[in-house]
């Protein structure tokens, strides 16, 4: 294998026609999809990881992130539809699981979304299936799957309620399904009628609420499946931006024909803690929250795609649909993907912030190519790459800092475009010619063209003193400095496809569409040598660093290694198409790009085995590649509008050696007029700046001086406060003087006062104490007495206790025998019961089974009566909500328009007012235009007699005119010719429509009497089963009244019981019924018979038509053959009678004659008569011919006539005469 492999180091671009196309991993880290891979993107270090797609897959359909953010799923088309599951905790992003359809052919996924717990996995289908698979992901197990719509309502978005596994919500064209999983199966668990809605997107707002988006900018909000209200996503000032925009437009309308306005389409919508944001039409996002009263929600904010200041046409990016909408975990920022390819973001916060400000997106990293790229350079002497599209613009991008440095737009396409080594000049191929342009600090501008019309391939010299330009077969060489066309080489048949420079730019090596491999002379224009190999047509040319061999890739698929004019080796490329070819400049390895977008590392020198590594790179063919000058990264461009940087490096891991480091220049260009520009634009805000110091300065001196006079006010004003203070202070002091001096007199006698009292209580306490002391002292030896009184009754109690329980013992015991002989007698009593009880007991169950299905019988009827009567209020309901939610609308409607009136009278207001001033100025326009009539009838004389001139030349023209049109006339008639050609093709086209509606309908009726003796079939097995139960029952009760075959009576009361219990009126009602069914069925059939046989005699009429007139054909022409017949018989009588009067008049000359005349005579009439003889003999086979087929005929005729009807007409055949 190649020593030398290749790595994703870096993308520029985002893959379209990918649904849910952008997610949050964390908050720093987005996930995209970009060529044939995912992208982890952290967008504070601005680092990138990647997940590279499937080999052979057809490309990416949609992506889903589950809620834990662990895992994603990305679903991918190809021969059989797949759903990947990564692990993204994983450094490499590991592959857990690859998820199908199983039995059923799934081409694509469209739309997927993970469990709240991360566990299951929803699929949606694709056209015409359209299925929804629920998946156990990590066992690869289908849990179940359902079919959720028609072939013409496509499916655009399916989800799981946030809250439970097991609910399901699927909307589309017409289409808003809720599912629940239920035993194994999904079931539909709301039935509305929405065909006229095509909802585009839906978000669950909790666990009952989803609110839905449709195409016609409407917002519905569903609660438990069911509608609840609806609103417009574009709110009154934004009408009125409308209908101003509409005024503006007016005069565009007029001029390119009426266009339908189109209403904003709500392509994306996700929700958040405060409510939801939604897509509100081209570059619109609408932010909504939750209002307190009734779960409404009202618009709070908008936030609009900013105007592109480097296209030319600034509006152009505000045109821009959104396709995804995702906020990040904290619900600090909201990112968005469009349908051309860019990343837009906000901060929420600072959007809730400027509420007076018109909120705008930012680029998400940077700007990125929408059309597919067609041109790829790089220089020497800076890391810069040059990029152009067919979107109109020329990017400029650096591959060590991996940022966009320059953007520009154009009016015409580009096609190739060429770095000047130095990185200051860049030369782009334009559909109307080739532009030589400056690169400026901020700016790219042209400053020499070039006719070169449509070049597809430009490059400049190595030494940048000679560029090569393509101008379909030939390739022009000018000079860099001079700008002449040096040289003109001409040799190829068909377009060149691409060019390269030799190192020494002594060489330039071409290859073209007619198969063919020049090396020209740069230096005398001469073919050193040539390969020319007209089955292939060439797409790709590089040469090697010795400049000794040339590699060349075309449609042919396989790689051709050319040295001195003969091809060396061919490597077959497995079927696959190579479109562009690169050489490292160490000479090690070749890179080569294919028509599937994957990038092979091709080791050097070739062999004939597959000794290739193949990366998965772009989802379109790789349409450019170039190695930088220090071999240290590849560069590929596809039609997937994505740039792709490579670091290539050998199998362990390092870079490849350089020769020597490159030291990249710091140096830019700025024009003369742009650097005085700018210098006298620093120059008036430096002066600004110094007024602005002037103006504070003398502002802080103002303000200096007031808040001086005010601090002297205020001290002034605090000194006085100071001195009251100080005087309140003293009086203050004196007060509390006097109050303590008080005080402490109080408290002297509060003091002797306590101490008196305190020894009185001491006193009469002292007694109190002694006379307590004695009580107890008494109530002692009381308590003493008592117990020993106590304690003697006690010992007594005892003994008399223990013969009292002897006693009981006695008794009990001979009790408890007793008791135990008449337990014994009850088991066997019980036991005897206990088979009686289980004996009835069945018989109650028999009993209760037959009364349960008696029961269950009469209420599934009541049932069904209450499904129906259900069903038609669900009806009625839903026509009262529609007409409820049509009257709203049309409320809505003439609201809008009573605002619109009053619009447009401020509006006529203002324009009246305009029309004053208008008037005033008109006036004056007047004055000046009297002045500059005179100078316009000077102008009239000068024009006259040029247009006496031009008379002249119109003389000449309407002769040449005249010619012409003589030559169109033939051409006229031609067109005329074939338009009828046409028209007689449009009625046959009718016709076959005709047929085709009519056979639509008949196969229509078949499927309704199909579906009708489906459900007859399915009546009859139901019936089938009910009937072989019942005779099992029968039989079993019947076995049990043989039993009783030895007791009549018994034998009866069984036989009336089975009367009973089996043949009931229902039954004779059903019998009834089946004599109805079969009745009806009789009818049905003889019906069919009936139209069988009208049809039948139908085409028997048919028929005899066209026989009826193929016999009156064959009737006029037998009379047209027997006339014939007869004027050959009138020709043959009339022949025969000059024979015989010849004969005659023969016999009667030759008595006259002489005998010389006589020989003359009988020799003249041989020869006469030979001749009539003959044509006697030819009369009469004609004749013999005719009869036979006459005959014929008349057989064919009369066999016609025993299998019709004789034909009605009166003409005659005329009478053959003999």
């Amino acid at each position: 294998m190649a020593s030398v492999v290749a790595q994703c180091h870096y993308i520029f671009g985002l893959r379209t026609g990918v649904i849910n196309n952008i997610c949050y991993f964390d908050e720093q880290t987005v996930i995209f999809p970009c060529g044939n891979n995912c992208v982890r993107y952290n967008i504070d270090q601005r680092w990138q990881r990647f997940i590279p797609g499937t080999e052979k897959s057809q490309g990416m359909q949609a992506l889903a992130i589950s809620a834990n953010r662990r895992y994603l799923a990305v679903s991918e088309r190809g021969e059989k539809g797949t759903i990947t599951v990564y692990d993204l905790q994983h450094e490499q992003s590991r592959k857990r699981k690859v998820l199908s359809g199983g039995e059923v052919p799934v081409l694509e996924f469209v739309s997927m979304a993970f469990s709240p717990d991360s566990k299951y996995l929803i699929g949606q289908a694709g056209a015409p299936d359209w299925t929804l698979f629920y998946w156990m992901w990590e066992k690869q197990k289908v849990m179940a799957s359902v079919k959720t719509t028609g072939s013409t309502n496509p499916i655009n978005q399916v989800s799981f309620n946030p809250q439970d596994n097991t609910q399901i919500c699927v909307s589309g064209n017409g289409v808003f399904k809720l599912f629940r999983y239920a035993e194994g199966a999904l079931k539909q668990s709301n039935f509305l009628k929405l065909e006229s809605h095509n909802f585009l997107s839906h978000t669950w707002m909790s666990e009952e609420r989803v609110i839905a988006g449709t195409e016609t900018g409407r917002l519905l909000v569903f609660e438990s499946g069911d509608l609840r209200w609806e609103m417009s996503v574009t709110t009154k000032p934004a009408t009125q931006e409308a209908d101003r925009q509409l005024e503006r437009r007016k005069p565009e309308v007029k001029s390119e024909g009426a266009a339908p306005a189109r209403m904003p389409r709500i392509t994306a919508i996700t929700s958040y803690s405060k409510g939801f944001a939604c897509s509100a039409g081209p570059g619109t996002v609408c932010l909504f929250e939750k209002t307190e009263e009734k779960d409404n929600y009202r618009k709070t904010r908008e936030i609009r795609i900013p105007a592109d200041p480097c296209s030319n046409e600034p509006s152009h990016a505000e045109q821009q649909e959104m396709v995804t909408l995702c906020i990040s975990p904290s619900e600090e920022t909201l990112v968005t993907s469009t349908d051309r390819g860019q990343l837009y973001s906000i901060t929420l916060s600072s959007a809730e912030m400027s509420k007076g400000e018109q909120a705008h997106f930012e680029f998400l990293s940077h700007s990125f190519h929408s059309n597919i790229i067609t041109g790829l350079s790089i220089c020497i002497r800076k890391p810069l790459i040059a990029t152009c599209s067919l979107d109109h613009s020329v990017r400029i991008w650096n591959f060590e800092t991996n940022v966009l440095e320059l953007h520009k737009e154009f009016q015409e396409e580009a096609f190739s475009v060429a770095l000047h080594p130095s990185g200051l000049f860049i030369l782009v191929g334009f559909s109307d010619k080739l532009r030589l342009m400056n690169l400026l600090i901020d700016d790219v501008r042209t400053f020499k063209e070039f006719t070169v019309r449509g070049c597809r391939e430009c490059v400049f010299s190595h030494g940048g003193h000679m560029f090569a330009a393509v101008n379909g077969n030939l390739i022009h060489i000018y000079s860099s400095t001079t700008f002449d066309n040096l040289l003109n080489l001409k040799g190829h048949n068909g377009k060149v496809r691409a060019i390269v420079w030799s190192t020494d730019d002594s060489r330039l090596v071409s290859c073209g569409m007619d198969g063919a491999v020049y090396e020209w002379n740069t230096l005398n224009s001469k073919r050193e040598s040539e390969s020319v190999l007209k089955s292939c047509s060439y797409t790709g040319v590089t040469i090697s660093p010795d400049a000794k061999t040339i590699f060349a890739v075309g449609t042919d698929c396989t790689l051709k290694e050319i040295q001195d004019c003969q091809i060396l080796r061919e490597v077959a490329a497995d079927d696959v198409a190579y479109t562009t070819i690169a050489m490292s400049r160490s000479g090690r390895v070749l890179f080569a790009g294919t028509s599937i977008g994957t990038v092979r590392a091709i080791k050097y020198p070739l062999s004939t085995q597959k000794d290739w590594i193949e990366y998965q790179a772009h989802s379109g063919a790789v349409t450019k590649m170039v190695i930088t000058f220090d071999d240290q990264y590849l560069l590929t461009v596809s039609e997937d509008c994505c740039l792709l940087i490579w670091k290539i490096i050998d199998k362990e891991g390092r870079g490849l050696k350089r020769d020597k480091d490159i030291t990249y220049a710091e140096e830019i260009l700025i024009t003369k007029s742009d650097l005085e520009e700018k210098n006298q634009i620093m120059m008036e805000l430096k002066t600004r700046v110094e007024e602005l110091k002037m103006e504070n300065e003398y502002q802080l001196r103002l303000k200096d001086m007031n808040y001086n006079e005010k601090i002297k006010d205020l001290s002034e004003k605090f000194v006085q406060e100071i001195e009251s203070l100080k005087t309140k202070n003293q009086v203050l002091k004196t007060e509390k003087e006097k109050q303590e001096m008080s005080h402490l007199e109080v408290t002297r006698e509060v003091v002797e006062k306590h101490s008196r009292e305190q020894q009185d209580f001491e006193s009469t306490s002292n007694q109190k104490l002694m006379l307590e002391y004695e009580k107890y002292q008494e109530l002692q030896l009381k308590s003493q007495l008592m117990q020993e009184g106590y304690e003697r009754q006690l010992q007594a109690m005892e003994d008399s206790k223990g013969r009292a329980l002897e006693e009981l013992t006695l008794f009990y015991e001979a009790k408890l025998q007793e008791k135990m002989l008449m337990l014994g007698q009850c088991q066997d009593e019980s036991r005897q019961q206990m088979r009686e009880f289980e004996e009835s007991k069945k018989q109650m169950e028999e009993d209760g089974d037959r009364e349960i299905q008696d029961i269950r019988i009469k209420y599934e009827r009541k049932l069904r009566v209450e499904k129906e009567i259900n069903l038609r209020l669900k009806g009625e309901t839903g026509v009262m909500r529609k007409k409820f939610s049509s009257l709203q609308k049309d409320i809505d409607d003439r609201n809008v328009e009573i605002e619109k009136l009053r619009v447009e009278q401020q509006k006529l207001r203002g324009v009246i007012k305009s029309l004053e001033k208008d008037i005033l100025g008109l006036k004056k326009e007047i004055q000046e235009r009297d002045e500059t009539i005179q100078d316009k009838e000077k102008r009239i004389y000068d024009l006259k007699k040029k247009n006496q001139e031009l008379e002249k030349f119109k003389f000449v023209l309407d002769y040449k005119i005249k010619e012409l049109k003589k030559q169109i006339e033939p051409r006229e008639n031609d067109i005329k010719e074939m338009k009828e050609q046409i028209q007689e093709m449009e009625g046959e086209l009718d016709q076959v429509h005709k047929r085709n509606t009519q056979l639509e309908l008949n196969i229509t009726e078949l499927k309704l009497k199909l579906k009708a003796t489906d459900k007859e079939m399915h009546k009859e097995t139901q019936r089938v089963r009910d009937v072989e139960a019942l005779v099992r029952r029968f039989k079993t009760d019947l076995h049990n009244c043989v039993g009783f075959i030895q007791e009549p009576k018994r034998l009866k009361d069984s036989i009336r019981e089975l009367y009973d219990h089996y043949v009931q009126q229902s039954d004779v009602v059903d019998i009834v019924g089946v004599d109805a069914d079969i009745q009806r069925e009789y009818s049905r059939q003889r019906e069919h018979l009936e139209r069988n046989v009208a049809s039948l005699k139908r085409k028997l009429a048919k028929d005899t038509e066209v026989h009826r007139t193929e016999n009156v054909k064959i009737m006029k022409e037998n009379v047209s053959l027997i006339k014939e017949i007869n004027d050959l018989r009138r020709e043959l009588r009339l022949v025969r009678t000059q024979v015989h009067d010849n004969k005659s008049q023969s016999g009667i000359s030759k008595k006259k004659l002489s005998s010389s005349d006589l020989t003359a005579l009988t020799s003249v009439e041989g020869r006469g008569l030979v001749a009539r003889l003959n044509f006697e003999e030819e009369a009469e086979r004609i004749i013999q011919l005719q009869r036979v087929e006459i005959q014929r005929l008349k057989m064919q005729m009369q066999g016609q006539s025993h299998s019709l009807i004789p034909p009605s007409s009166s003409t005659k055949l005329p009478v053959l005469t003999t």
